[in-house]
């Protein structure tokens, strides 16, 4: 299976590399920010660096739409699967056109509202997942897989 990991650095890319047991039995490519952290846990990986910061900037949400249209065309993944952050919209909206599932983990420490990239992504998302019980109640048909870190 082709996996497409898209997630920001810092605690999201954090979660996406804890499921490394299961996912480093496919082939996979990740999308990430070009930080020093993110650098050094992908070192050796296939990787596409995304622009940043994504919070509320317009011209790097174009030119991440952008690059998820290269790198969906590129990639051709059998799943997208992201935690997060701003960086993942982009993708969800074409994986969904694409008609590739896309996949939402929200991130563990978000217990009682849910995340702004987990309500926009929702739309787009063909399984939205959750960390802990009570984040099942955060969207709807979320399934509860437990806590990856």
């Amino acid at each position: 299976m082709r996996l497409l990991l898209v997630g920001s650095s810092g605690g999201h890319l954090a979660q996406l590399t804890a499921l490394d047991p299961w996912s480093a039995a496919h082939d996979r490519h990740w999308v990430c920010f070009d930080t020093p952290d993110a650098v050094s846990i992908l070192a050796g990986e296939s990787v596409t660096w995304a622009y940043h910061p994504t919070t509320r900037h317009l011209p790097n949400l174009l030119r991440n739409l952008g690059l998820a249209w290269r790198v969906m065309r590129e990639e051709r993944p059998d799943v997208v699967l992201s935690t997060g952050a701003g960086v993942a919209l982009p993708f969800f909206v074409l994986a969904r056109l694409f008609g590739v599932p896309a996949i939402f983990l929200e991130v563990y420490d978000r217990l009682d509202t849910s995340t702004l990239t987990g309500r926009l992504v929702r739309p787009f998302a063909s399984r939205m997942l959750v960390q802990w019980e009570e984040q099942r109640g955060l969207y709807r048909d979320a399934e509860v897989v437990g806590c990856v870190l």
